[in-house]
């Protein structure tokens, strides 16, 4: 019976080391702000920034919500991201994703200024964790190698199968893995076998949004199973990636949804904008 990567504990111990640094920093008359925001009403979003502001609260860091209507133009959100770029008391600005399609959300990625980009989505984040510099790193990938760490699981060496290339996930967790010395296959959609190749690794990481897609015949006994999938099936209920029940009989290690990699996101994001507020206040 696989071992439970508790990310609801991890990221409480977490919250209450930044709450420290937090007031710290307000000692020394510095406070810490997170702006975000949200285009169109989309139910999850809303749910996901309401857990971000709560977060922030228990840590004394201040948030501030800027909603635009679905109907807002690119510029307008291009505008809104230049008032807050310019705004010295906010550290760190996050753009809630889905946008309505007439957004280029990459552009306005790009025009959040990279040392208030706490999500690590501009190109400079990006290209500095590929190269090794420091960075913001995307919360989730970043989330998971907290985890990774705080159980002491060894990387190094290590077949690591990564299902799912999204910007947010996929490709941010290979810089993540090869930095710690892994050896990273990723699968996607268009990836044939996807069984054999998962049955290879020594570290799954799922983040394809399937409910119930990893199941027990594709893991390798003792595999390390890391499921960011969070998926609501028709009666509300909550699930991941991988089939919980039968993959946590194989597995030495294993994430729950929920409670495991999404608190993990939010603690992340918290310490990204702790750390942007001690860049931009030179601490």
């Amino acid at each position: 019976m696989a071992e439970i990567l508790d990310g609801k504990e991890l990221a409480k111990n977490i919250r209450k080391d930044l709450k420290v640094e937090v007031e710290k920093l307000k000692k020394k008359g510095i406070a810490s702000k997170l702006a975000v925001i949200m285009v169109g009403d989309n139910s999850s979003s809303e749910v996901y920034v309401k857990n971000k502001s709560f977060a922030c609260k228990k840590v004394g860091i201040d948030f501030e919500e800027f909603f635009l209507d679905k109907s807002a133009t690119e510029q307008e959100l291009l505008d809104l991201i230049e008032t807050l770029n310019q705004d010295k008391s906010v550290n760190g600005i996050l753009l809630q994703s889905p946008v309505p399609k007439h957004i280029d959300i990459n552009k306005a990625f790009r025009t959040i200024l990279p040392n208030k980009d706490v999500d690590g989505f501009h190109p400079m984040n990006v290209g500095n964790l590929v190269i090794g510099e420091d960075c913001f790193i995307s919360c989730t990938p970043y989330g998971v190698m907290k985890l990774l760490e705080e159980y002491k699981i060894e990387i190094e060496g290590k077949n690591a199968v990564i299902l799912g290339r999204s910007n947010i996930v996929g490709k941010p967790m290979v810089q993540c893995l090869l930095a710690q010395n892994a050896t990273i296959t990723v699968c996607h959609s268009k990836t044939k076998e996807i069984e054999n190749i998962v049955k290879n690794a020594d570290i799954v990481i799922s983040a394809i949004g399937k409910p119930h897609f990893v199941t027990s015949k594709m893991i390798k006994q003792g595999a390390v199973v890391v499921d960011v999938g969070i998926n609501r099936l028709e009666d509300g209920t909550i699930v991941g990636d991988v089939e919980y029940e039968s993959v946590s009989q194989k597995a030495s290690y294993i994430t729950p949804v929920p409670g495991g990699v999404g608190p993990m996101t939010i603690a992340m994001l918290l310490q990204n904008v702790v750390k942007a507020t001690k860049i931009q206040n030179k601490q």
